[in-house]
């Protein structure tokens, strides 16, 4: 099969080296022609150019761009694809995603795998990535408007997204089907409340005025801070970006976080240690089910 990607940097890249691996015919486009060099030098894929045209004879097509950049290089595509090409992407916002594009090519099915590490580019990107991820598929609602059908696909969604799931499963993810607003709604709890925690977390440390005890505490954090404030100190414009396209669901999930740590703030404030063990068993408890 051949596929393209559109975006050579962690995710992309990765995606490049497992699907070649199997055999697939890889055709990558990025904006810099450095990447495109480093890309074929290191066998990522078969081709790779700046020009979205090389695309016109993929069958599959991986968007993995800043989430701000996917709709637009839909609208740009849609020259260079056949009927049945299936145009997916990687943003970790779905709803925005899926709604703008599925008006753009009726053959676009959002998608999200919940993997990464805190290293970026095409230099970062690694086989086994997406190993034992969840991989999650958003088909657009097909009751929503659509464009002009001279800027469509066929539309075969059920094939389609077959498709893509077999391509998941063959990458080692675990492929769930949901809807785009279901997806952010979970993400929002997962993976966005957690990144502005973790910066919430930093920031505060820094609002210490004592630079002695601030100095100590620099010099003794250890796993503990590391782990916790991991998130936080990933890429900025994908975190703003997070925020943008996911504000809703970011901050109904950031208002019940509150509530919760005003909870425990009372808890501590009235010397209610029975409650406050309480509490932290339920969470000791239920924290393995977040784990998959």
């Amino acid at each position: 099969m051949k596929i393209g990607i559109v975006g050579l940097g962690l995710i992309g890249g990765s995606l490049a080296i497992d699907l070649r691996s199997q055999n697939h015919d890889l055709l990558g486009v990025s904006r810099q022609e450095a990447t495109c060099k480093v890309a074929l030098e290191k066998g990522i894929v078969d081709l790779a150019s700046t020009d979205l045209s090389i695309l016109k004879a993929a069958e599959i097509i991986f968007i993995c761009t800043p989430m701000d950049k996917i709709a637009p290089i839909v609208e740009k595509l849609i020259p260079y694809l056949d009927n049945d090409t299936i145009v997916t992407d990687v943003g970790s916002v779905k709803q925005p995603i899926v709604e703008a594009c599925s008006k753009l090519w009726d053959n676009f099915i959002g998608g999200h795998p919940m993997a990464g590490t805190a290293q970026q580019g095409i230099n970062a990107a690694q086989s086994n990535l997406f190993q034992g991820a969840a991989y999650v598929f958003t088909p657009p609602d097909k009751s929503t408007g659509r464009t002009s059908p001279a800027l469509r696909g066929r539309g075969q969604p059920l094939a389609n997204l077959d498709k893509l799931k077999q391509l998941a499963v063959s990458l080692g993810a675990i492929p769930y089907i949901c809807s785009p607003e279901v997806h952010d709604r979970a993400v929002a709890w997962i993976s966005h409340l957690p990144v502005m925690v973790s910066a919430g977390l930093v920031a505060a440390c820094l609002g210490e005025t004592d630079t002695d005890v601030l100095e100590l505490a620099q010099n003794l954090a250890s796993s503990g801070f590391r782990d916790t404030s991991r998130v936080g100190g990933g890429n900025p414009e994908l975190g703003t970006m997070m925020a943008q396209y996911n504000q809703d669901s970011l901050l109904r999930s950031l208002y019940g976080y509150r509530d919760r740590l005003e909870h425990i703030i009372e808890l501590i404030e009235t010397k209610n240690w029975d409650n406050l063990q309480q509490l932290l068993t339920e969470n000791h408890q239920a924290r393995p089910k977040f784990l998959n």
